[in-house]
């Protein structure tokens, strides 16, 4: 889908300063509210995207409020301005701030005509020049019905962050009745609306359910986010034309149900709006964090994705494992498509020609090879059949074919790199051609994750870190300590964690990437403990080597 700047302004909302319509000065005097607090986005040297959302009691017309920022926590404006809150938007607000200096904290809020007044949010803008050290937490899928935020509350509480890279699944889109929504009964935290979301009204209260949260909130308020969407947004395993979990016989037209989506997600979510001329669905960007890091954020849902490979037919046998391994070896098969992946490219090589120490990309799904751990031998057999034969029989049923694909040879995901070997080839050839072994970020497993990745040559090529879900259920949930048996099975796997919920803490220096796993104790009561799960090091560029447990 593709729309020029007009369009976009039109159908999405700007953050640019508008002329209020007639419609809105009637809205001037009505009670508002900033129910779901502020967030702020995309940060850059010289500011950042900064968002709200109006909750206007009485009227349905446009709004007008005021956006400020200040230098310090103290509340004294150094920039201000005049913004709609359009009821074509869902009033939703974005402003894309500018003028601000280099690598400083700036405060933001947001006001009403009366004395309707907005939480107070924080973010940094994009060092420019020396950079000693750098702070990212990383963060993805998130289940409002699987249980509370807690991972958000520690975040919030951090002495020290710079910027939040979400990797996607903010939202999903099942319904009351479906996946993980037995701890939201027991929360009283199922999902608005109780049916699976299809509809722009739908998608919009999904995201707005989710910033009704105080963790949420708390997070947002606490830096700047740098987001992509993954599956969840729109579908469970979406492709190029169409999803898993999309049924066009029963749920209309894909290319219609993406489109709501994307509107949704780029209304609530503090990401600027589309480029002119570039389909909805390329929101792949870079910033640069001074003479340190570049971060590349990619997309590989929606714009070029093939077709999954599954196993299809009746109980899985040899035939079927042949035939869906064949597919998955097809050449063709796509996830950043080529334009995408020259664009990486080329981020990449001028990062290395800046002599940055580290490139940093900002992708989805895990990229390691992850065969799928042999369940029926070794000590743990026992054990693991024990488990298995407990589970409810839809579970069962599910763990013994893919324990019977793994034993066959299959990878233990083809949703994610796995998937697009031929693809992830072309992507590490790409990475030897730009002179960089980046470190990969994903999300999407529900999994923490220290990778080395190496390609068909046996080269080592990358590190890569993988965050756990927020509260998305795993396999831990399952099978305690599958983590464990997937690194003892995998060559490029060092650590895997299937059972804790929480977000990787990630400090960049000049010598070092730090990847600390935290895990929060419990997603289902407050309060909560925090541990460190595990800390691992990788040097930079060159000098890399096999991650470094601490």
């Amino acid at each position: 889908m593709t729309v020029n700047r007009r369009g976009a302004l039109g159908l999405i909302g700007s953050g640019t300063a508008l002329a209020l319509p007639g419609a809105a000065l009637a809205a001037q005097a009505a009670k508002i509210r900033f129910d779901h607090g502020v967030a702020s986005g995309d940060p850059a040297s010289d500011g950042a995207v900064i968002w709200t959302r109006v909750t206007a009691d009485g009227t349905t017309a446009d709004v007008p409020v005021t956006w400020h920022v200040a230098a310090s926590a103290d509340g004294k404006s150094i920039a201000s301005g005049k913004v709609t809150a359009r009821s074509a938007a869902d009033h939703t607000v974005k402003v894309e701030v500018t003028r601000l200096q280099p690598g400083r904290d700036y405060w933001y809020w947001f006001s009403g005509e009366g004395e309707e007044r907005s939480p107070m949010g924080q973010f940094r803008t994009l060092p420019v020049g020396a950079a000693d050290d750098l702070v990212l937490a990383i963060a993805s899928c998130q289940l409002y019905p699987g249980g509370l935020f807690n991972a958000y509350a520690d975040m919030a509480a951090l002495p020290r962050l710079d910027a939040v890279v979400h990797l996607g699944d903010y939202i999903y889109e099942y319904g009351a009745e479906g996946y993980g929504v037995e701890i939201g009964r027991r929360l009283g935290r199922l999902p608005d609306p109780p049916h699976e979301i299809l509809t722009l009204a739908d998608y919009r209260r999904r995201h707005a359910q989710v910033k009704s949260d105080g963790d949420m909130q708390a997070a947002h308020a606490r830096a700047a986010f740098i987001c992509v969407w993954d599956d969840h947004e729109v579908a469970n395993d979406g492709w190029i034309g169409g999803a898993e979990n999309h049924d066009p016989a029963t749920e209309g037209d894909w290319k219609a149900r993406k489109a709501a989506a994307m509107q949704a997600y780029f209304e609530w979510m503090p990401i600027r709006d589309p480029k002119a001329g570039k389909p909805w669905e390329a929101i792949n960007r870079s910033f640069e964090f001074g003479d340190l890091a570049t971060l590349a954020m990619v997309e590989t849902r929606l714009l070029a994705r093939s077709r999954q490979a599954e196993v299809k037919g009746g109980t899985p046998g040899k035939e079927q494992f042949a035939a869906v391994m064949a597919e998955r070896a097809r050449p063709d098969r796509e996830l950043l498509g080529p334009d995408q992946q020259r664009w990486l490219e080329g981020v990449l090589a001028q990062s290395v020609r800046a002599a940055k120490p580290w490139q940093l990309l900002g992708n989805q799904v895990i990229m390691a090879r992850v065969a799928g751990p042999d369940l029926t031998t070794g000590p743990n057999a026992a054990a693991s059949a024990a488990r298995i034969a407990a589970l409810p029989p839809a579970f069962r049923q599910r763990i013994e074919q893919a324990a019977a694909g793994y034993k066959a040879g299959l990878p233990f995901n083809f949703d994610a790199w796995d998937g697009y070997p031929a693809a992830r080839e072309r992507l590490y050839a790409a990475f030897r051609r730009a002179g960089s072994k980046p470190v990969v970020l994903a999300g999407d497993s529900h999994a923490a994750w220290a990778n080395d990745l190496y390609d068909d040559g046996g080269a080592l090529v990358a590190s890569e870190f993988g965050a756990t879900a927020i509260t998305s259920p795993s396999y831990g949930s399952l099978l305690p300590g599958i983590g464990e048996a997937l690194a003892d099975a995998n060559k490029e796997v060092a650590f895997c964690d299937q059972d804790s919920k929480g977000y990787t803490l990630l400090t960049l220096t000049p010598a070092a990437a730090t990847a600390q796993f935290v895990a929060v104790s419990t997603v289902l009561a407050k309060p909560f403990d925090r541990r460190v799960a595990a800390t691992y090091r990788a040097l930079p560029g060159q000098a890399r080597t096999t991650l470094e447990k601490l």
